[in-house]
């Protein structure tokens, strides 16, 4: 089988995330519709350039669909603005570095909560989620178990996570090098081959 490259796979999200079986949840058994959209991930920015632009396009006429972008990073950081902590943690990782502020932080944004705020930002009547971030997450949030926990919150809306690794259909590695737990509930939306 070939290999498509960043740019051909790209090319073809929109059409699939206009079909209306991904978008009405049909056709996929009693799973729920979650989708992973897995790149290397040297590819960050022209991913998140590419979400933009697909947020615009969905979003206007003809389309006009309600779609909502949850950034995993910038979902911590408000919740550390929330807690009036996010300049300390700045500074804590600054002076003490990365692997402490995970460790600090940890309590403050735990799954439970990641999930809450989500449902918060939430207003009913979204029509698609699209997840990003989740590089920039990491060492503190895993994508694995924000996925698991997400199934109670979207168990009728799609949600599509751009994911900087690889994911084969049950295993993803976060940069293709750090090994989650195994996550078979997801379906990837253009697969590599």
């Amino acid at each position: 089988m070939i290999q498509l490259t960043i740019h051909q796979r790209l090319d073809v999200v929109l059409a699939k995330l206009q079909d209306p079986r991904l978008l009405s949840n049909r056709g996929i058994g009693n799973e729920i519709g979650f989708y992973i959209f897995d790149y290397d991930p040297e590819y960050e920015p022209l991913v998140q350039q590419r979400v933009d632009k697909l947020i615009f396009q969905l979003t206007s006429p003809p389309d006009e669909l309600v779609v909502v972008e949850i950034n995993l990073y910038k979902s911590i950081l408000a919740i550390l603005d929330e807690r009036k902590v996010l300049q300390r943690t700045f500074d804590l990782e600054a002076t003490k570095g990365s692997a402490t502020l995970a460790k600090t932080i940890a309590p403050l944004v735990r799954p439970d909560q990641i999930i809450a705020y989500i449902n918060r930002q939430l207003q009913g009547n979204e029509q698609l989620i699209l997840m990003t971030g989740v590089g920039a997450s990491y060492p503190i949030l895993r994508s694995h178990t924000i996925l698991n926990n997400l199934h109670s919150v979207l168990d009728k809306i799609p949600l599509v996570m751009f994911f900087p690794g690889s994911y084969d259909g049950n295993e993803l590695r976060l940069f293709n090098t750090f090994k989650d737990d195994n996550y078979y509930r997801a379906f990837p939306l253009v697969p590599r081959k």
